[in-house]
């Protein structure tokens, strides 16, 4: 099962291109997810919402839907994964209101923090076992054995990510599930991905895992809404089952 959405749902250039003009902005929670199968809240990095506005999301939303949580950045950028116990706690207290709705939490690491695997390993230990986990390490010294063994030990997903059609990590496996971050593509107009980038990142998720979640962040012009209908539909043509995306494919120039 590949898991296809966009990171957050409410960028006003959306309207009128993803968003029917005549639907308000207060409804576009419900628009997009029954156009798709999940979402990743990134607004919670920069304040985590109340256990009432997660409670309202589990409501608004269909049974079958999937809500991944980007991590405050208190925990990440802050404390920088020190004394992570009470942010840990305070994160899932509140995200606990979305019930079984819940996906994985993200921890994106500053680019300007080296590697500390012993930090890692303590942050990873806060969380409960039935807790999905990713992490984004964006400083070149976090690609070690022992980084990965952390990973691992806790059955936490490498997030993998893509800036302009590369990788900008290790293509490790170190969970049971995958976890990809589409940032920026090189196609035009920017920041859109082309047909081949996306089909290529289509053929290494399902070569590497059976469940993986895809997140879309390049939401400038609604890139993000287009590239992921484009990817959903490239899976599928690869015989790969996908959660929902909108039936309109678009044209490739």
């Amino acid at each position: 099962m590949m898991r296809i959405g966009t990171s957050g749902w409410q960028y006003k250039d959306w309207r009128g291109r993803f968003y029917p003009r005549e639907v308000p902005q207060r409804l576009w929670l419900e628009h997009y997810a029954a156009a798709f199968g999940t979402v990743e809240v990134n607004n919670a990095f920069y304040r985590l919402p109340e256990r009432a506005t997660f409670e309202q999301w589990r409501r608004r939303t269909p049974e079958d839907f999937i809500l991944a949580v980007k991590a405050s950045r208190f925990l990440t950028h802050v404390k920088r994964l020190r004394e992570p116990r009470e942010p840990v706690a305070r994160l899932l207290g509140r995200a606990a209101g979305l019930g079984g709705k819940l996906g994985p939490v993200l921890l994106q690491l500053p680019p300007t923090m080296p590697a500390d695997p012993a930090a890692l390993d303590e942050t990873l230990a806060a969380f409960p076992r039935d807790v999905r986990v990713a992490v984004e390490p964006r400083h070149e010294s976090w690609w070690t054995a022992e980084v990965r063994d952390v990973l691992q030990s806790h059955d936490a997903a490498l997030c993998w990510s893509d800036r302009k059609g590369r990788p900008r990590s290790p293509l490790w496996r170190t969970a049971g599930w995958g976890y990809l971050r589409m940032h920026e593509g090189r196609a035009t107009p920017w920041p859109r991905y082309g047909r081949t980038a996306l089909d290529t990142w289509a053929g290494r998720l399902a070569e590497t895992f059976e469940e993986s979640y895809v997140y879309f962040n390049n939401d400038p012009g609604c890139a993000a809404v287009t590239d992921a209908v484009a990817l959903a539909h490239l899976a599928q043509r690869r015989g790969i089952e996908i959660t929902r995306a909108p039936g309109r494919v678009p044209r490739w120039s």
